[in-house]
Order: structure tokens, then C-alpha cells, then sequence
């Protein structure tokens, strides 16, 4: 199947093309759930399949092109359209009809003989039409449909606001006094930026490429702070434009929203609705999960915090740390001791070795080699187009969109844009989005990566070969489908642990001007920094988990407490650096309000002791041990959400995950 055409995107006739697609969709329902119709694979599940990837093949750009080609226009689209897709999978998921043909297809003598991948749809076609309500009363499967018709809007509206709250500040200094401290590398960037708007000095902006630098390296208090809080109060009441973009009501409905969809489904609370999808299966293994990685880390984490207060009092006795100094004395102190500052490494991971260095990493992992293709149509002229191909020809595709620009979703992530899936007994490859913010090329010069940022296109990476070297042909379980939220993180953080590694890292690592490799003692600094303030890391990811978690586990819809004193407790609990009351980061969690990870931010970490465990089986066997990174692609990366996420772990790693291997990379937990 062709990939889409960006440039085609009518974006006036998309609202009718989806809702034609909606009404082909429906009846399609109607054919495959009537009477006359035999409960089998082939007369129910392959046209649906069929209808699925044809609509996800035309909804998958224009979703991305709201991410990362953003415009008034655009957005209007989206925030109608959500409730339209939103509504026609719940009344898909609801249709009893077509749900006793998917019991009849697995109580059926040929189910037996289904390989697992089958099998796999079924089983998650069965869970998931319970999870849209198909079993509830008449009165209840309507309510249920409009509330998961307006979660989504609200959801897309939190989006919005936090984009167009963070894209509306700018700063702009004429005076380079005010920047003092500040890397020649963040310099170049803010004076690119100016005279993108035709303006003379440095401007500054919200995207982390522009605020980060400046929380670590300026040492004018007054900017840091200022950009702190401007940045800690996006989409709230002490941001811009409140009246508009103001994400304080929506948690509410939010969450309000999630509570009752959960217990119209017979849930206590929208955690237990959470985990219906996930490896952990109990409230309580999550929170047990949670709590032990806090017992290790919040005492060290605060007496790091400490260690940093005293350092700080030893630079301005006067000093009192506030939360806009913490990354600028960290930084500080991080020198002092390891001689090592982010920016040194910086010359030597110009983006175009990085890229080179991670597809030579994969190829001799698992036996694939990345090629780059020409006149692919794109969106930006950022935007590029690879294949990943093995001995037998080409495994999957991939867009690349590296760049921070205006109107483009912050952060970092991958996407699928085409399904691995045999349709009409044609093959159709998995094709990924890629998408980063780094620092663009400036004045002539590459774009520059830290070893953090190097971290993150790796990070990617890992999720886009997940979803790209797939083997299973049935799109709701290949590739990224079908993969507990809490598994899909794997392949991405197992990915990081080679930037790492001498033997992965080394030969990439060379100076973007003079091609002189990463000096011997500058990689030893950066390791021997890794696990700098490795504690105030650990708790700063379970105070985001608990604070999720918490807030869904505990909501009571007759007295929902209020989300920041949720956070307030949580933060009381674990974390180790105060706040000031004005910071509303819950206004900007868009994983949790905006995204997938509701009531499953815990993933990360419950991932992370899965990458850790299973790329400790490399540092036995070798880190590019072929044996190993053939088992890895085939019980992991090839398999998709084929099987249970723990069978598959298990079939690699030979037993069930534990936790000491993140503990002990962290510096928290001593080898034995």
C-alpha cells in the first residue's frame, strides 16, 4: 500500500472524507453482525481488519500533522472530529450483535487451531468490547458512549491549551550581559530564533531546547526564575490568557469523566479500569511496585538535596535554593566534582554521527541496515524518510522530524502511521513517525546533540523497531498493538543502556569539526556522572506515577480532592526538593490529561526494571552478542502483542523480571 501524500491533505473536505469513512465503517458492522453471517475469522474479523487499516492509513497523517504542523484551522478539525471516531468505536465495542459472533469465533473448534497472534485479537477483541460496555442496560451503554465522546474533546482541548499557552510567551533580550553563563551553542540558537523574527539580540521561548540551557547555565537569577515560572505555569491561572487557556477545569471534568466511565463498567475507581489492559494486574501491585523503588531512593534523593543546598550556601552564603536554582548549582556542583559539564560532550554527537552510530548499533544487533529514501512527499522541510530493510528486503519505514519549531507538539515520541497487516492477501510494511525537538542547525553548523538528547533518539528508536520489525501480520497485535502500556516502554529504554557503552558509543562519537574522537577521559567523567543526583531523579518519576495513580485510585465523586493537594501529599511523601505553591505541573502533564499513560504513568518505571533485566542478559553474553540480540528481536520485536508481555519476557530472559538491575544502574543498590 502507498504511503499518504501530506502534501494532498485537503484540510477543508477532511470532516466529510471521516465522515463517509464512519458510515462505511457502520455498515460494514451491520454486515459482518447479521444473522446470515457466519461466526468465523473470514466473514467477521478480516473486513473489519480491512475497514481498520483503511480508516487508520487515512486518520494517521492528519493526526500527525496536528502535532507537528499545528494551526487554528487544524485544531477545529481535530477537537470535531475525536467525538465522531470516539463515538463510532463505542458503538462498534457496544454492538452486542457482533460481540456473540467474536464469543462463538473463540468457543469454536477452529479457535484451537489459531496460531497465537489470532488468538491474541480475539482474546483483546472480547476484553475490549467489555470495556466499552457491551454488557451494561440500554440507559447505561448511552451513557457511556457520551462520556467517552466528551472525554475525548476535553482531552484534545488540554492539548490544545497547553500548546497555544507555551507557544504564546517569548522573551526577547537585546542585551547578551543578561545571558551571561549561557553555552555558545544555546547562544547561536536565540539569535537564530530573533532573526526568524526579524529581530535584532536573542529571543527566548518555552521549547525545552531554549528553557533548559537557561535553567542550567544563566546566572542571571531573575531570568531563571522568570522562564520557570513561566514554564511551571503554562495552561493555568497564573498563566497567559487564563480565561482561555486555563486547564484547570478540564482535570476536573477529566477526571470526573474517567471516575463514572469506570464505574458504569463495575470498576471502583478508573486505576482498576487502567490495569484491565496492563501487565501489572492490582491497585496494590503497582503501589507495592512504587513504594519499594521509594524505599530506596527518597532518603538518598534527600540528602542529594541537601549535599546541593550546602554546596549552594558555599557559592552565596545569602542564598536561599529555590526551585529556578536547583538545575544551575546542580550543574555547578556537577563539575566541581566529576570535572564534567552536559556541554563538553556536545561537539562530538552532531546529529548525522548519532543517527549513523544508532543504525550501525541495530544492524549488528538484530541484521537490519537503515537506508535513506529521496522524493518521499513530507510536511516541513525537516522531515525525512528511511526503510529498514534485511537480507530478504525491506522490514518496515520510518519519517524522522528532528527539529523544535513553532507550532509543533514539545517533547519527543513515537507513532505508527501503517500497520504491519496482510489486507486482501497483500502485505502491507509498518511505517513509523519518529519525532524530536532538538536544537536545529544554526548559522551554518549541524545540529548538536547532548549525551541526554543522544539518549532520546535512541529512546525512539527503540519504540520505532518495536513497531517496525514486527512478524505479525494481523495490525491489533503487531508491532506497538496490543502491548500493555507498561510493556510498550522495553525496546525504548532497552535501547538507551548502549549510548553507554565504550565499544557502542566510541566509534560514533567524534567532533563534528575535526572528526577527533571522544576523548578516553571525557567519556569516563560522563560515566562516572551518570548516576550524579541519581536519587532526586528516581523520586522525581515516582512523584509523577504516585500523583497519577493516586488521583485515579482515590477519586470520590461525592468529595474529589483537590489535585494539587493530591500532589502536595504525594510530593510530602517522596519528593526531595520544595515547590513554590504557584506551580501548577499538573496543568502541563499532558501524558496523563492529554495522552495515554491515565492512571499508567508508573510505566515508565515498571518498564524501565524490564530493560534493565532483560539488557543485563547483554552485559553476561556481550553487548553485541548476536545470539542474544537474535533472541531479543525474536521473543520481543517480532512478536508484538502476539502473547502476554511476561511470556515474552520470560522466553527471553529465562525467568520473570526483578528489580535489582535498575536498582544497581542507578547507584541505588549495591551488586552482589
Amino acid at each position: 500500500m502507498s504511503l499518504p501524500l501530506f502534501s494532498d491533505i485537503k484540510l477543508d473536505t477532511v470532516l466529510d472524507d471521516l465522515n463517509a469513512r464512519l458510515d462505511i465503517g457502520r455498515q460494514i458492522v451491520r454486515d459482518v453482525s447479521g444473522d446470515g453471517v457466519k461466526a468465523s475469522w473470514y466473514d467477521v474479523v478480516e473486513p473489519l481488519q480491512a475497514f481498520d487499516v483503511e480508516f487508520s492509513n487515512f486518520w494517521a497523517p492528519v493526526s500527525h500533522l496536528w502535532s507537528v504542523m499545528n494551526s487554528s484551522e487544524l485544531n477545529s478539525i481535530i477537537q470535531q472530529a475525536l467525538p465522531l471516531i470516539t463515538e463510532f468505536q463505542t458503538e462498534m465495542g457496544q454492538n452486542e450483535a457482533l460481540y456473540k459472533k467474536y464469543v462463538r469465533i473463540a468457543q469454536s473448534e477452529t479457535y484451537q487451531g489459531f496460531d497465537d497472534a489470532k488468538k491474541s485479537v480475539i482474546q483483546h477483541a472480547l476484553r475490549d468490547f467489555r470495556l466499552s460496555g457491551v454488557g451494561l442496560s440500554a440507559q447505561d451503554r448511552e451513557a457511556f458512549k457520551e462520556k467517552s465522546g466528551q472525554l475525548a474533546k476535553y482531552q484534545a482541548k488540554f492539548e490544545q491549551n497547553l500548546l497555544e499557552a507555551g507557544n504564546a510567551w517569548q522573551k526577547h533580550i537585546a542585551d547578551k550581559s543578561e545571558l551571561k553563563g549561557l553555552p555558545e551553542s544555546a547562544l547561536a540558537m536565540f539569535r537564530a530564533a530573533a532573526r526568524e523574527k526579524e529581530l535584532d539580540g536573542f529571543l527566548l521561548t518555552l521549547d525545552f531546547p531554549f528553557y533548559l540551557p537557561v535553567m542550567q547555565y544563566a546566572e542571571n537569577r531573575a531570568l531563571r526564575q522568570e522562564m520557570y515560572r513561566a514554564y511551571s505555569t503554562r495552561a493555568s491561572e497564573f498563566g497567559l490568557k487564563p480565561e482561555i487557556w486555563d486547564n484547570t477545569q478540564l482535570i476536573h471534568d477529566i477526571l470526573k469523566l474517567r471516575h463514572e466511565m469506570a464505574r458504569i463498567l463495575d470498576f471502583q475507581n478508573y486505576a482498576e479500569l487502567s490495569l484491565a489492559t496492563k501487565m501489572a494486574e492490582t491497585p496494590d501491585q503497582v503501589l507495592t511496585f512504587l513504594e519499594d523503588l521509594a524505599n530506596h531512593s527518597t532518603e538518598p534523593a534527600r540528602q542529594e538535596y541537601e549535599e546541593l543546598q550546602g554546596f549552594a550556601a558555599s557559592i552565596d552564603p545569602s542564598i536561599k535554593l529555590e526551585a529556578w536554582d536547583i538545575p544551575f548549582y546542580s550543574e555547578k556542583l556537577r563539575q566541581e566534582r566529576f570535572a564534567f559539564q552536559s556541554e563538553d560532550v556536545r561537539p562530538y554527537f552532531p546529529v548525522e554521527r548519532v543517527l549513523q552510530g544508532l543504525f550501525d548499533i541495530v544492524s549488528r544487533l538484530f541484521g537490519v541496515h537503515v537506508v535513506e529514501k529521496k522524493d518521499v512527499d513530507l510536511w516541513h522541510q525537516d522531515a525525512r524518510f528511511f526503510e529498514i530493510r534485511d537480507d530478504a528486503g525491506v522490514r518496515g519505514q520510518f519519517y524522522l522530524d528532528l527539529y523544535a519549531r513553532p507550532r509543533k507538539r514539545g517533547g519527543a515520541w513515537m507513532d505508527g502511521c501503517r500497520d504491519r497487516c496482510v489486507v486482501k492477501g497483500e502485505l502491507q510494511l509498518p511505517v513509523a513517525f519518529l519525532v524530536c525537538n532538538f536544537s536545529p542547525p544554526v548559522d551554518g553548523n549541524p545540529s548538536l546533540l547532548t549525551h541526554e538528547e543522544v539518549m532520546t533518539i535512541f529512546h525512539e528508536f527503540g519504540h520505532g523497531i518495536h513497531h517496525m520489525l514486527t512478524k505479525v501480520n494481523h495490525a491489533p497485535v503487531s508491532g506497538i498493538n496490543g502491548v500493555p502500556w507498561d510493556a510498550v516502554e522495553l525496546p525504548s529504554q532497552f535501547l538507551e543502556n548502549w549510548c553507554w557503552q565504550e565499544e557502542a558509543l566510541l566509534p560514533f562519537a567524534r567532533h563534528y569539526r575535526t572528526g577527533a574522537p571522544l576523548p578516553n577521559d571525557l567519556f569516563e567523567k560522563m560515566k562516572r556522572a551518570r548516576n550524579f543526583q541519581s536519587g532526586m531523579k528516581m523520586v522525581r518519576q515516582l512523584e509523577f506515577a504516585l500523583f497519577d495513580f493516586m488521583l485515579h485510585y482515590n477519586y470520590n465523586p461525592d468529595k474529589p480532592e483537590p489535585y494539587m493537594q493530591v500532589l502536595k501529599t504525594v510530593r510530602e511523601s517522596v519528593a526531595a526538593v520544595p515547590y513554590p505553591e504557584w506551580n501548577r505541573f499538573p496543568n502541563s502533564f499532558h501524558h496523563v490529561f492529554g495522552g495515554g499513560y491515565a492512571a499508567g504513568y508508573y510505566s515508565y518505571k515498571w518498564a524501565e526494571v524490564l530493560s534493565a533485566d532483560a539488557f543485563s542478559l547483554f552485559k553476561e553474553t556481550g553487548i553485541f552478542n548476536r545470539e542474544t540480540g537474535q533472541a531479543f528481536l525474536e521473543e520481543i520485536l517480532e512478536r508484538g502483542g502476539s502473547a502476554p508481555a511476561m511470556d515474552l519476557f520470560k522466553a527471553f530472559r529465562g525467568r520473570p523480571p526483578e528489580t535489582d538491575a535498575l536498582l544497581i544502574d542507578s547507584g541505588l543498590l549495591q551488586a552482589t
